[in-house]
């Protein structure tokens, strides 16, 4: 065939215009009744299905709010109790030496908190499972992503996993509180903040410790029952032990019936006796209970008045009054000359030694 016959086969043969379009399909009436008859049929098949899982659904979130509640108004309850203990047993004998009433308090708000918490969690994290057990979605390789999880954050974060334990048993055991004076090891010093992770200790010089729940390995509390107010009186070997017994227990008996001493000396002062015994001094202890944190306050004090009833009293303190010419002379005379020595004697064998060899004479 040739080129023009080719030419004018392709110029016959008409070209679609780009203005053409294919209309629509319109479904007709009788595939939209096919369609709702398929899907009325579908749900007719299924309804029962989803009826009883949607049940299921319910029920189990209903069991799951009814037992949270419960669990959570039990631990309301039981905190509530250890309160009205530690109120009726505050302001007696037995209270004196319990931790007061707000800090039982603060100490059961903590543990309820944990307690909630952690209950909310196990309730509502075991009623999840549940859910999703209805909808026939297979757990295993969710509770087993979930253990691979759990073992990679221990290994990775086991300090922080252990400093939270111990925040919890030390809260549980009530081990310190916020006002405590407590020696942590690492550092010591006033508790200013408990948490489950650190606690904050206000040192004695201003600092501020943070201290890592998990790195305490021993626990000091100077703040819980009572404390010991103990004074070692330093007096000369001379002295007469029952005036010195007979002044500290005036000042003693002075002390108790006065404030704000009275309240917090929790027992009389008493003279223990002698804790050492030498040549020229002898030192008499004196010790007393105090209130929690008072110890040192109480020794101050009870130094100061010993001091000035001794004073009153003519009760020499070693190292406090100089002794005077005529006792120092009379326990040794000789205490204040130099040991006589034999280069001072021109005759004797070491002064001659000691004298400069003549050198020889030169002759020219």
């Amino acid at each position: 065939m040739s080129l023009p016959a080719v030419l004018l086969a392709a110029g016959s043969t008409p070209s679609p215009s780009p203005s053409e379009t294919t209309p629509p399909a319109v479904p007709s009436i009788q595939d939209a009744h096919e369609s709702a008859t398929q899907a009325a049929s579908w749900v007719e098949q299924n309804w029962s299905t989803w009826l009883a899982i949607g049940l299921k659904v319910l029920l189990i979130l209903v069991i799951a709010a009814v037992l949270r509640v419960a669990i959570r108004r039990a631990i309301t309850k039981l905190i509530d109790r250890m309160n009205r203990t530690a109120q009726a047993v505050d302001g007696t004998a037995l209270g004196g030496l319990l931790v007061n009433v707000e800090r039982r308090r603060q100490r059961s708000q903590a543990i309820g908190s944990v307690l909630r918490s952690v209950a909310s969690f196990l309730i509502m994290g075991t009623a999840a499972l549940m859910i999703l057990s209805t909808f026939d979605i297979n757990l295993a390789p969710l509770l087993a992503s979930a253990g691979v999880a759990g073992v990679a954050i221990g290994f990775g974060a086991r300090n922080l996993v252990t400093d939270f334990l111990s925040g919890v048993f030390m809260i549980l055991e009530d081990q310190y509180g916020v006002g405590d004076s407590v020696d942590a090891g690492v550092a010591s010093g006033e508790v200013i903040e408990v948490g489950l992770r650190v606690t904050k200790l206000r040192g004695d010089n201003g600092e501020i410790w943070y201290v890592r729940n998990g790195e305490v390995k021993r626990i000091g509390n100077r703040s819980q029952g009572w404390s010991t107010a103990g004074v070692d009186v330093t007096v000369r070997s001379s002295e007469d032990l029952d005036k010195v017994k007979r002044t500290i227990d005036e000042v003693a008996e002075k002390m108790s019936k006065e404030e704000p001493w009275n309240e917090l000396l929790w027992s009389p002062i008493e003279v223990l006796g002698l804790d050492s015994v030498l040549l020229d001094s002898m030192v008499v202890r004196v010790s007393a209970k105090t209130m929690p944190g008072k110890s040192l306050t109480v020794e101050r004090e009870l130094r100061w008045r010993i001091k000035r009833a001794f004073d009153a009293a003519d009760i020499r303190i070693v190292g406090h009054t100089p002794l005077t010419t005529e006792e120092a002379a009379a326990t040794d005379p000789t205490a204040g000359m130099a040991a006589p020595s034999a280069y001072s004697n021109t005759s004797s064998p070491q002064a001659q030694n000691a004298t400069p060899l003549t050198p020889p004479s030169v002759t020219k």
